[in-house]
């Protein structure tokens, strides 16, 4: 988890407009194993510690399916504590008949599903970083089959309790329109790539296999979703200090992006539309 702390900048809480409040949060409770931190009206914080939210779902007045084919959120990513922990939830999704798809990554091994609204979900452990394999500055990763036995077998006889309090936001992964363009606006926001994907690359600070996975996979050109769609509204990054927010910041705009302050954070979208929170750890 050293790499979801000072002094890199990573990925924080991730906010998504949804189409149904209550069945969107009680797929993250009961299938996810969230805890409700906080329900205010038309939005609930979602937690797995008890105080620090990671997905807050909220539900606009007029909402639309998720339109096909646009920019915007592929999957956000829960980073487990350990590979017993992941094979806890390979035996709940079972139990509960979820469907799943599966990888070894190489650095990690992964769990893929969707919610209700066809927002992608991935829930996966790191290996050690001493075990991932770097050349050239590059990390090696591949889609190899996943070894479900083995996690489960690691889990012993430990059952699913929700998600361990330990969990955190891994990554947060993109459909964008423009691979060049992306990746010179994540450097100006601190990143750097680390490894490469057809149609897709993958960057992160301090060597992490990857903060941000970017993709033109709906298409080169691929336009904006509405407002109105459900999906991602906003991802957060967090900095480990005013200076390096404020350095960021200036960068960006440098480029030509509009960034709002807030009363506890600004706020900026990538130049696919994707929205961005911006903030600093505490």
């Amino acid at each position: 988890m050293k790499f979801h702390q000072p002094p890199h900048v990573y990925t924080g809480e991730v906010l998504l407009r949804v189409t149904d409040l209550d069945k969107l949060t009680n797929f993250y409770t009961e299938i996810i194993g969230f805890d409700v931190l906080k329900k205010e009206g038309n939005r609930v914080e979602l937690t797995a510690d008890g105080k620090t939210p990671l997905i807050i779902l909220e539900q606009p007045e007029q909402i639309f399916p998720k339109e096909p084919r646009r920019t915007g959120l592929y999957h956000l990513a829960l980073l487990l504590p350990t590979r017993a922990d992941l094979g806890k939830a390979i035996k709940h999704f079972s139990k509960n008949n979820v469907r799943l798809g599966a990888s070894d990554h190489l650095v990690s091994e992964a769990l893929y599903l969707s919610d209700p609204d066809g927002n992608g979900i991935e829930i996966y452990r790191d290996r050690e970083p001493e075990e991932w394999a770097w050349q050239n500055g590059f990390v090696a990763m591949s889609t190899d089959p996943l070894d479900a036995q083995a996690i489960v077998e690691a889990s012993g006889n430990e059952e699913w309790d929700g998600l361990p309090e330990g969990t955190i936001m891994g990554h947060v992964h993109l459909h964008v329109a423009n691979l060049p363009e992306t990746q010179t606006f994540y450097e100006a926001l601190g990143f750097e790539v680390v490894t490469h994907y057809p149609q897709a690359l993958f960057m992160s600070t301090g060597k992490y296999h990857h903060h941000l996975g970017l993709n033109t996979w709906n298409g080169a050109g691929a336009p904006r979703p509405s407002k109105e769609s459900a999906g991602l509204e906003a991802y957060t990054l967090v900095y480990p200090d005013e200076a390096t927010l404020a350095a960021a910041i200036g960068k960006i705009e440098g480029l030509g992006a509009t960034v709002q302050s807030k009363a506890s954070h600004f706020v900026t979208e990538d130049p696919a539309g994707n929205g961005i929170v911006l903030r600093i750890h505490r």
